[in-house]
């Protein structure tokens, strides 16, 4: 038995197949009615037609070779059907395959500058979202991130975890923006992080160093606009025995704690700056703990994901959906979250998502 992953493929390849082919289907349908119709029907005058649709999706050459096999079908029915105005029809074939060869080698030239941006993307998305391992002792980590224009592969969020000394700590965050000063900012965040969480024993100091590093690209790349650019960004720490999670929240939506008996969202008694605002709000940052005891479930998540808009506007309702959810590891936690996401919004996403999933060892 075919699993429904692979028949769905394969219904996509067969689809994909047919409409690559629609150019010759047309083809052999306006040839078929011109010479089975009454002269007066005039269909052969459709056949330049067909040329103008495999400009869409053929190369120049195979264009070219159409428009070609069009204008000998069309001086094939003047023998049959002396009067139907054969050299205006072939004219018309000639002139439409021109445009057509010109407009495939336009459309294919781009394509290939569309292939070297993405290329460019992936690159970028090694850098500021490198890959990293699933489980750091008894934490399990997943991560997902959905990029909200098709043609992008990376936006402006991030995140980051790395196994210090201090314990595991996590990054994640949100960069005001977007383009590639906006992908810049949070590659400069994450950089200082990836130094700063091994050297600095107190969170707090890591903070610092974001702040400061967020800064140092502000002036030397300065945003577009009158807008100053800053980041949210949060801070964690689960230590290597466990049992408690140390957060430090620079204005970024709450993570969400999920045990057996009930839901908790983890809001700062006092939150912190946002990255880039330290100079002019003061550097005051605060650190929350909070119980973390195996089996606990933890979502950190950027603000694209509680505003994930359906098409009558309403908001994700990511409170009321975690809670929903059964005791689960966190690969499957963010499957089903990305799956409910995109039907929520009927894949049509106005901002990027970064989330991470944590779950300290078993129940």
């Amino acid at each position: 038995m075919i699993d429904s992953g692979r028949l769905r493929l394969r219904r996509r390849y067969g689809r994909g197949t047919l409409v690559r082919l629609s150019p010759v289907i047309l083809t052999v349908v306006i040839a078929s009615l011109a010479y089975t119709t009454p002269p007066q029907l005039a269909f052969s005058r459709l056949l330049p037609a067909a040329p103008a649709l495999a400009a869409a999706m053929w190369p120049v050459l195979p264009t070219v070779l159409l428009g070609t096999v069009c204008l000998f079908l069309m001086i094939g029915l003047s023998l049959v059907f002396p009067d139907l105005g054969t050299w205006w029809t072939a004219a018309g074939i000639i002139a439409v395959t021109v445009a057509a060869a010109y407009g495939s080698h336009v459309r294919l030239k781009r394509e290939r500058t569309l292939l070297q941006v993405r290329l460019v993307a992936d690159v970028a998305q090694q850098v500021v979202l490198s890959p990293m391992p699933r489980r750091f002792g008894d934490v399990e980590i997943e991560s997902l991130y959905l990029a909200a224009a098709a043609e992008a592969r990376i936006g402006g969020d991030f995140y980051e975890v790395v196994d210090t000394p201090n314990g595991i700590r996590l990054l994640i965050g949100d960069v005001r923006g977007k383009g590639l000063q906006a992908v810049g900012a949070a590659a400069a965040i994450v950089n200082a992080f990836r130094e700063a969480a091994y050297a600095e024993t107190d969170m707090v100091d890591v903070a610092r160093r974001l702040d400061a590093s967020c800064t140092r690209y502000s002036a030397a790349f300065p945003p577009d606009g009158p807008m100053e650019r800053f980041a949210t960004a949060l801070l964690a720490e689960i230590p290597h025995e466990g049992r408690r999670i140390d957060i430090l929240n620079c204005g970024h939506p709450p993570p969400l704690l999920l045990n057996p008996r009930n839901l908790r969202v983890l809001e700062s008694a006092t939150p912190s700056p946002l990255l880039n605002l330290a100079e002019l709000i003061g550097d005051h940052y605060t650190i929350d703990t909070f119980d973390f005891a195996p089996g606990d479930l933890l979502l950190l998540y950027t603000d694209g994901i509680a505003e994930a808009r359906a098409h009558d506007g309403e908001f994700f309702p990511l409170t009321a959906w975690m809670r929903r959810q059964p005791p689960t590891p966190p690969r499957q936690l963010l499957t089903a979250l990305h799956h409910d996401l995109l039907r929520h919004s009927r894949g049509r996403l106005d901002d990027d998502i970064a989330a991470l999933a944590v779950r300290l060892g078993n129940p």
